[in-house]
C-alpha cells in the first residue's frame, strides 16, 4: 500500500494535462505574451539650443523604454545657431531606432519681428510655439498614440524611468518636479484670476521636497506627460486658445487654461530627482549668458549624480582650458578623495579652467613624530569656539596643505593666484564673474592680499564696508572656510611672515587674526603684525557641496582625533557642528546692501520666478 501510494502523484501528472498542454492536440496552448509599451510621442520645439542639445539628446536615448514604441516629432526654427544642423544629424543616425520622425526644420528665418534678442518673447512667438505644439499634439492623435511627452530642449532628464515613473501615476496630466540653482521650478501652487503666478505657501515644501508626493497644481510647464488614452484628453489644446481665453498670450498659461475647461487636473510629482533645468533668463539676455547658464546647470548635476554624458550620435569639438588670467590655480584634494577629485576636474574642464592638483596633508596618517619633526607648536589657549576642544588631525592636515601653497606661492614668485578646495559647487557665471573681479582689483591698482570668493560670514551683526569703483567687493569682517580664495605674491610673504607654524591655530582662524578681525583678541596677541588686506566677493562665487547633516556629508576636518593625541575623537560634526552649517539668513541691517552691483547679479536671483 506505502509503494502504490508513492506512485500515484507521478500517475496523475502523466495522466493530467499540465498548463500547456492539453489530451487532444487542439487543446494545446501556450502561455500569452506581455503587452506592448504604450506608444508615446516625444516632442521637441527648439531654437537655439545648441548649446544644451549634445547633453539634453543623451538624455532621450537612455531613457529607460523601448524606443520602438517611441516616436519623436521635432521642429525647429528662427535660429542663430547651428540648432537645425545637430538636430538633422541626430535624427538621421537615431531614426532606424525610433517608431516614428517627424521633422519640421525652417532655416528661413531667424528672428520674430519686434524681437530685441533671442530670449526675447513677444506674442508672435507665443503664437508660433503654442501652433507647433498644437501640431504635435495633432500628429500623436493621429498616430493613435497613447502618451505626448512634451519637453524642453534645455531640460535633462537625469531618471532614465521618468517616462515609466510619469506613467504609474495614471493622471491626464502630470510633470516631474525638476530642479534648478533656484527657489524656481516647473509648476505653479496659485494663479491669478487674471492667469499671472500667485505666491502661495505650499509651494516652498514640495519644491524643497520636505512635501512628497504628487500634487495637484494649477500650472505644469516645460516638461509634462499627457495621457491621451483619457477621454478628457480630447479636449485639450495648446491652440487656439479657448473661446472664453481672455488672459495673457502665453502657451504655458494658454494650455493651463484649456485644462482647466476640460475638468482636467495637472499633477506634479516630486518623489524622486527626475531632472535639472535652468533658470529663464532676461529677454535682454545673449546666447552666451543662455549657454552659460545651462553650463552650471550641468555642473548641479554633477554635485550629486555622475557627470552626463554627450549624445553618442554627435562630435563635440575639445575644450581649451586656461587660468583665467591667474599664474596658477591649486585646487587641494586628499589622494584618498579620488571620487570628488575627479568630480572638480571635470566640472573645471567643463568651464574651461586648468588647474594644478595640490595632494593635500592628509592629516589623520600623520603621527606624533611627524608633527615634531616639524616642530609645530599649538597657540597657547586655543579652543574651538563653539565645541571647546583643541585642534584636531584634519584641521591640522587642511592648515599644512594651505601652508604648503603659499610657500610654493613665494618659491616661484606667482603675483596672482586662486586657491580651490574640492569640496566646493560653483555659482552661475563663475569664470566671467571671478574674470572681472580680477580685471577691476587690477584696473583699479586695488591694494590687495587674500579676497575671499567662498567663505561663511561670521560677522553678522552690521555690514561689511564695501569697495568703491569696484564691483561685487566688500572689505573682510570675521569669516569662516577656505573653499577658495585670490591670493597676491604680497599676501602669501605675510602670512608666512607670521611663522604660523610656532603658534598653530585652525587655518580659517589664523587668516581672520592676520587681517585683524578675530573676536577673541587673546588670539591676535600672538601675531604682531596683522596687516593682510583681505576683501571678499560679495555675493560669494562658490558654495560647499554639502552642509552639516547634508545627504553624503563628510567632513575632513572636524570628524577626526585630537592633533597631539589620537586616543581622543572628534566626532563633533555629526552632533551638527555649527561651524559647518550652511550660513543662516542675515539680518536686513546687516546685509552688504550697498556694493556696487553688476548686471549679471541681477542674473542670478533664486527667487520662484
Amino acid at each position: 500500500m506505502p509503494r502504490v501510494t508513492s506512485l500515484l502523484p507521478a500517475l496523475l501528472f502523466v495522466l493530467l494535462p499540465g498548463p500547456s498542454w492539453g489530451y487532444f492536440p487542439e487543446e494545446r496552448w501556450s502561455p500569452e505574451s506581455p503587452l506592448l509599451a504604450p506608444r508615446v510621442v516625444i516632442a521637441l520645439v527648439c531654437r537655439n539650443s545648441a548649446h544644451s542639445l549634445p547633453l539634453f539628446l543623451g538624455t532621450i536615448e537612455r531613457l529607460d523604454y523601448p524606443k520602438d514604441r517611441i516616436a519623436l516629432w521635432v521642429a525647429t526654427d528662427h535660429n542663430i545657431d547651428n540648432t537645425s544642423a545637430i538636430l538633422r544629424d541626430w535624427l538621421i543616425k537615431v531614426q532606424n531606432d525610433y517608431h516614428y520622425v517627424e521633422w519640421r526644420p525652417d532655416d528661413e528665418s531667424s528672428a520674430f519681428a519686434d524681437e530685441v534678442g533671442p530670449k526675447h518673447w513677444n506674442n508672435l512667438r507665443y503664437e508660433h510655439v503654442m501652433k507647433l505644439r498644437q501640431a504635435a499634439l495633432d500628429t500623436a492623435r493621429e498616430i493613435w498614440a497613447d502618451y505626448l511627452l512634451v519637453a524642453d530642449c534645455d531640460n535633462l532628464l537625469t531618471n532614465p524611468d521618468v517616462l515609466k515613473k510619469l506613467m504609474s501615476e495614471n493622471k491626464t496630466i502630470v510633470a516631474p518636479m525638476l530642479e534648478s540653482r533656484a527657489a524656481y521650478s516647473n509648476f505653479w501652487c496659485g494663479m491669478t484670476s487674471q492667469g499671472y503666478y500667485k505666491r502661495t505657501p505650499a509651494y516652498m515644501p514640495i519644491r524643497k521636497r520636505e512635501r512628497l508626493g504628487c500634487f495637484a497644481v494649477p500650472m505644469v510647464h516645460s516638461t509634462f506627460l499627457v495621457d491621451l488614452q483619457k477621454e478628457a484628453s480630447r479636449q485639450l489644446a495648446f491652440y487656439p486658445p479657448h473661446p472664453e481665453y481672455s488672459w495673457a498670450l502665453d502657451d504655458v498659461i494658454v494650455f493651463a487654461y484649456s485644462a482647466r475647461m476640460a475638468d482636467v487636473q495637472m499633477y506634479l510629482c516630486n518623489k524622486e530627482t527626475y531632472g535639472y533645468f535652468p533658470v529663464p533668463m532676461p529677454s535682454h539676455a545673449n546666447l552666451q549668458d543662455e549657454a552659460e547658464s545651462f553650463l552650471h546647470t550641468q555642473l548641479e548635476v554633477m554635485v550629486r549624480n555622475p557627470p552626463l554624458e554627450p549624445s553618442s550620435f554627435l562630435s563635440l569639438p575639445p575644450k581649451q582650458p586656461n587660468k583665467m588670467g591667474f599664474d596658477e590655480v591649486f585646487m587641494i584634494n586628499l589622494v584618498r578623495r579620488a571620487d570628488r577629485r575627479e568630480r572638480m576636474l571635470r566640472a573645471l574642464y567643463e568651464q574651461e579652467l586648468s588647474c594644478k592638483v595640490v595632494a593635500a596633508v592628509d592629516g589623520k596618517a600623520l603621527n606624533k613624530s611627524d608633527i615634531e619633526s616639524m616642530e609645530i607648536k599649538m597657540l597657547p589657549g586655543y579652543k574651538d569656539p563653539y565645541h571647546g576642544r583643541p585642534l584636531t588631525k584634519g584641521e591640522l592636515g587642511c592648515f599644512l596643505s594651505h601652508y604648503n601653497i603659499w610657500k610654493e606661492i613665494l618659491d616661484r614668485g606667482l603675483k596672482t593666484s586662486l586657491v580651490i578646495e574640492d569640496d566646493l559647487r560653483f555659482e552661475v557665471f563663475f569664470k566671467r564673474r571671478l574674470q572681472t573681479l580680477l580685471q577691476e582689483v587690477t584696473t583699479q591698482k586695488l591694494d590687495w592680499d587674500l579676497i575671499y570668493i567662498g567663505r561663511k560670514r561670521m560677522q553678522v551683526d552690521h555690514p561689511e564696508t564695501s569697495v568703491p569703483n569696484i564691483h561685487n567687493l566688500v572689505e573682510a569682517d570675521y569669516s569662516y572656510w577656505t573653499l577658495g580664495y585670490m591670493l597676491s605674491l604680497q599676501g602669501a610673504q605675510k602670512l608666512l611672515r607670521a611663522d604660523p607654524m610656532s603658534k598653530l591655530l585652525p587655518v580659517d582662524e589664523f587668516l581672520p587674526v592676520m587681517y585683524n578681525k578675530h573676536p577673541v583678541s587673546e588670539y591676535m596677541e600672538h601675531f604682531e603684525r596683522r596687516d593682510l588686506r583681505a576683501f571678499s566677493a560679495e555675493p560669494l562665487l562658490v558654495y560647499p557641496t554639502h552642509y552639516t547633516g547634508d545627504p553624503g556629508y563628510i567632513s575632513d576636518t572636524e570628524t577626526s582625533v585630537v592633533w597631539d593625541n589620537e586616543t581622543v575623537k572628534t566626532d563633533w560634526d555629526r552632533a551638527k557642528s555649527r561651524k559647518t552649517q550652511e550660513q543662516g539668513e542675515l539680518s536686513f541691517e546687516a546685509q552688504n546692501s550697498d556694493v556696487l552691483q553688476s548686471e549679471l547679479e541681477d542674473w542670478s536671483t533664486r527667487d520662484e520666478l
